[in-house]
């Protein structure tokens, strides 16, 4: 790149990160809109809230199918709570002494017990069918449960213009429910919510195409669209009961998160100091390279990312990657410098021969990240994101920011 086209670059950078310093700023005068549509967006553990665990009720679900219907039970939790406004619940399962429980972290609710209403309102649906046990009737599981439901709405009866709830099933519920009505014509096949039965109808003929109607008697159009609406939301796959409420403040929360940015600055400016005082000139340079990487990377989490205590740690750890980036282009620089080569040969060859270092380091770095992901709980989850993108900024600061700089600022005798 040529000097002109890296003083382009340099004075598009600098105006991107003036700009992203407005935004990332809390409560800033100057994006007040667009602050009131994209605030920081924290965690439980820095911005106080409720944590909830519930016990899951695997006893009418088949142990090969447990692990599926405790998967299928947090996706449906989280569709729920979205639905009444809170942010980012961080929902995850765990077992103990073979129980298996739901964790429910709300961050920064108003109303606690609307929360907890609006999650045990979640309705249970199944489909049990009619078994003739001597002189009584009982009716015995299917299988078929809200888990596969993909949509339900308010409808009326054709006939009679009584509220009906209409619900499709995805293409496995289809399945089963179509083998269940065509070997059971003649039978019925009741319609249970939460343990009451709503209808039990008379199966005419197979069913095909994964369509059925919910009727009741008791059925007023308030309560059909309730219901609806909340299956909608997710019908629960297995019941849950509530064991335990946990009460973060919101001065702990904020405590710590004092404390993280007063430790973050701390440690960003002994960096810069160490790395001005070792690389002089350079070391400047790479300086402004890292306020502009934190500038980007604090964007990028602002609006994309729920920060917690464990996203800030990622977030300062990768500072340490992005500063190593430069301390390996520096000393190769120096290397080449030794050999007699002029300042503008021995900074290409340096960015030439630090760049094998820098990009196996980094993707050991990102694979990890992935790694950690994807397979551990929500709060790792957090380091771990933070972390992944701070790499990704890093090596594009590193390898365009930096050398930009160097290649704009470095007087041009020296270059010759």
């Amino acid at each position: 790149m040529n000097k002109r086209s890296a003083v382009f670059f340099v004075f598009a950078i600098v105006v991107v990160s003036i700009i992203g310093a407005l935004f990332v700023y809390p409560n800033n005068k100057v994006f007040s809109s667009l602050e009131r549509i994209s605030p920081w967006r924290l965690g439980l553990d820095l911005v106080g809230g409720t944590h909830l665990v519930y016990k899951i009720d695997f006893s009418k679900v088949p142990d090969t199918n447990r692990a599926d219907t405790a998967a299928g039970l947090r996706d449906v939790i989280e569709r729920r709570v979205n639905l009444f406004g809170v942010s980012e619940p961080q929902v995850s399962i765990s077992q103990s002494s073979g129980d298996y429980f739901l964790n429910v972290d709300l961050a920064g609710v108003s109303d606690v017990n609307q929360a907890i209403n609006q999650i045990g309102q979640t309705p249970f649906l199944e489909f049990r069918l009619e078994q003739q046990n001597g002189t009584s009737t009982d009716f015995v599981q299917t299988g078929l449960t809200g888990q596969y439901l993909t949509s339900a709405k308010l409808d009326f009866n054709q006939q009679t213009g009584s509220p009906e709830v209409a619900i499709s099933f995805n293409d496995q519920g289809a399945k089963i429910f179509e083998d269940l009505t065509g070997a059971n014509i003649g039978k019925r096949i009741a319609i249970f919510v939460d343990g009451s039965m709503l209808s039990d109808p008379v199966v005419q003929d197979k069913i095909s195409g994964g369509q059925a109607v919910i009727t009741s008697p008791t059925f007023t159009i308030a309560t059909a669209k309730q219901l609806s609406s909340n299956l909608s939301a997710g019908a629960l796959p297995a019941p849950i009961n509530l064991i335990d409420q946990q009460t973060v403040g919101a001065s702990l929360g904020k405590d710590s998160l004092d404390k993280s940015i007063v430790a973050g600055l701390i440690g960003t400016l002994l960096v810069m100091l160490f790395m001005i005082v070792y690389y002089r000139f350079y070391g400047l340079l790479a300086s402004i390279a890292l306020v502009i990487y934190s500038i980007l990377s604090m964007t990028i989490f602002k609006l994309f990312v729920t920060m917690s205590l464990a996203g800030i740690a990622g977030f300062l750890l990768s500072i340490g990657m992005a500063v190593d980036a430069n301390v390996l282009i520096f000393e190769r620089t120096k290397e080449e410098l030794k050999k007699g080569l002029s300042k503008a040969a021995a900074i290409k060859e340096g960015f030439r021969r630090a760049w094998p270092s820098i990009r196996d380091s980094n993707v050991s770095t990102i694979i990890t990240s992935l790694i950690l992901f994807y397979f551990t709980s929500s709060f790792v989850k957090g380091l771990a994101l933070t972390l992944l993108i701070g790499v990704l900024v890093s090596m594009f600061t590193a390898i365009t920011v930096t050398r930009n700089l160097m290649t704009v600022f470095v007087k041009d005798k020296e270059l010759k």
